[in-house]
């Protein structure tokens, strides 16, 4: 790296300035073989010249010259950026000591005296080139380090600014998720306007956050919810959309706006402030706008692009909130308005069946006192028609004496009013009592009644009365509707998790889209008579309720020509 080779030789240009002729001659030639490029000068300003314009690589200059000296045209090189760095050697024949160091101060690298030897002026030169050349060197590398250093800042500043940019997009994905969580958490209204300004008010650090709703005719708005560290507060205040036509038509429009130094409405306290104003909107049109969020903060600290990007996010998370907390507060009032009515409705229906009891009683027993002074006279004065006519009376207050009862017992059970007394059942032998009340009526109706138990059923525990009044609604409807010749099955199995009782009838098949209707109230199979059979409606509805009431479920199936109807109850231990 350090060695001066031929070659260096070939391409350096060196300098001679020296007043005498032969002094120069004889330089000029030794250098020039050696393979130099020389240049000379004869005095101090033409060797200025020359160095300005040649650059040369190194300047042996005399110091006692007419005109300008040596260490004068030294101290002019030394003065010029151009020329400060080209080495100087002095030629001289004073050998004091003084002229040395002055020499050197003004920035002379070295001294050759006179008489001078060749040998050692090609040595002289060669050695500081040689420097000259690692002096070259080391500025290029050193200005290649100072241009690696400035690039490697300017990644290193461009890394810090992506990573600042990643961590603000990180906060700002938590900051939005956490904000987002705390308004979804709740269905108050008011809630939500609170958490929303306040999450915002401490995360961009603004003197004040509100947010004001819109009337449905969207002609004023009112500030819902206000938090603020340093101003008045004006919650409740209301605005008219006119006095601000260029404000709301904007916000109105969709549009997030920001501005600074507002008129007096927006401003009581006669500040300037920075504003961010973004529409709180959660469907297409302009019927969709419910209000504005509004930030406010000093005027020199103008909202960034991503705090913007912030409060549109939040706003439109608060839109979907205040949207499903109003769907659950009319929610909530239809459902309020729907228990008064139900309690209206059942109010009605016990003062109504209390009302019918009374009058139906008088009746009935008018009817059993007319059937048994009937029954005293003569067999002569009997009357069949008066026969006929008194059965149908007997029948009709039978028949309404029933509906007062389902509408009784309806309204106990919606009421949760009946109180359930559980004990052991020994199916084998109830069920039969239960049916052996219906005998005289299947024959009556020609129809064949049949009980089908296996040998051992396992004890059931239940409400005995609730289970005997759905047995007997179920053999009811059976009885009902099978037709004369048909047949009515009464049967149970028990497996190792239920225990089912089923009640089957042949003669009638029930469409496969009514099933799912056949238990509400007052429902009847379409293109059936509704008086050809009979009955409150209210059958099955009885027999569907009172079977949740004791934790027990219901099941139909209808297919070939029969239906059958199965309780299924629990195993448990008895």
């Amino acid at each position: 790296m350090g060695k001066f080779t031929k070659e260096d030789s070939k391409k350096a240009v060196i300098l001679i300035v020296d007043d005498k002729p032969s002094n120069l001659q004889v330089l000029f030639t030794y250098l020039e073989q050696v393979g130099f490029k020389v240049l000379v000068a004869q005095n101090g300003e033409s060797a200025i010249k020359i160095a300005e314009f040649a650059l040369p690589d190194l300047i042996l200059l005399d110091i006692l010259m007419p005109g300008i000296n040596g260490f004068d045209t030294c101290r002019k090189l030394k003065a010029q950026a151009s020329t400060q760095d080209i080495p100087v050697i002095f030629l001289t024949a004073l050998s004091e000591t003084v002229n040395q160091v002055k020499g050197f101060e003004l920035g002379g690298v070295d001294y050759i005296t006179k008489p001078i030897e060749q040998e050692e002026v090609l040595a002289r030169i060669k050695t500081h080139l040689t420097l000259r050349k690692m002096r070259q060197r080391l500025a290029e590398q050193n200005q290649k380090l100072q241009l690696e250093i400035i690039q490697r800042k300017q990644v290193e500043l461009q890394l810090q600014e992506r990573t600042s940019q990643l961590e603000k997009v990180l906060n700002f994905k938590a900051l939005l998720r956490r904000i987002t969580e705390k308004i979804r958490d709740s269905l108050d209204e008011s809630q939500i306007l609170q958490t929303a300004t306040e999450e915002l008010a401490v995360a961009l650090q603004v003197e004040c956050c509100k947010i004001e709703l819109y009337n449905s005719s969207q002609t004023t708005a009112t500030i819902a919810y206000e938090t603020s560290t340093a101003l008045s507060k004006y919650q409740g205040t209301t605005r008219k959309i006119i006095d601000s036509p260029q404000i709301y038509q904007q916000l109105l429009q969709k549009q997030t706006i920001k501005f600074v130094n507002v008129a007096s409405e927006f401003n009581h306290n006669k500040r300037r402030f920075s504003y961010l104003a973004c529409p709180i909107f959660e469907s297409q049109g302009i019927k969709g706008i419910i209000g504005n969020l509004w930030l406010l903060r000093a005027p020199a600290e103008i909202f960034e692009e991503f705090e913007v990007k912030l409060v549109q996010q939040v706003a439109a998370q608060c839109a979907i909130a205040i949207r499903q907390a109003r769907l659950f507060s009319a929610s909530v009032e239809q459902l309020q308005e729907l228990e008064k009515l139900n309690r209206l409705k059942d109010d009605f229906l016990k003062t109504i069946s209390h009302e019918l009891r009374s009058p139906m009683s008088s009746i009935q027993l008018a009817a059993k006192t007319l059937e048994t002074l009937f029954q005293a006279e003569a067999t002569a004065q009997k009357s069949p028609t008066f026969t006929r006519v008194l059965k149908i009376f007997n029948q009709a207050c039978q028949r309404q004496n029933q509906l007062v009862d389902d509408l009784l017992s309806l309204c106990y059970l919606d009421a949760k009013a009946q109180t359930l007394v559980c004990e052991e059942i020994d199916l084998s032998t109830w069920i039969p009592e239960i049916v052996q009340i219906f005998l005289a009526r299947t024959e009556n109706q020609s129809q064949q009644l049949e009980i089908s138990l296996p040998e051992q059923l396992p004890l059931l525990m239940s409400d005995i009365s609730t289970l005997e009044r759905i047995l007997m609604e179920l053999l009811n409807n059976a009885c009902k509707y099978t037709p004369a010749g048909g047949t009515i099955t009464v049967f149970a199995q028990a497996t190792e998790q239920i225990i089912r009782l089923s009640i089957s009838n042949s003669g009638v098949e029930i469409p496969p889209e009514e099933i799912e209707r056949i238990f509400e109230q007052f429902y009847r199979i379409p293109n059936n008579d509704p008086w050809q059979y009979g009955g409150t409606g209210l059958g099955l509805t009885l027999v569907k309720k009172l079977t949740e009431l004791i934790e027990a479920s219901v099941e139909v199936e209808s297919k070939e020509g029969k239906t059958t109807f199965s309780v299924n109850f629990a195993r448990n231990e008895v």
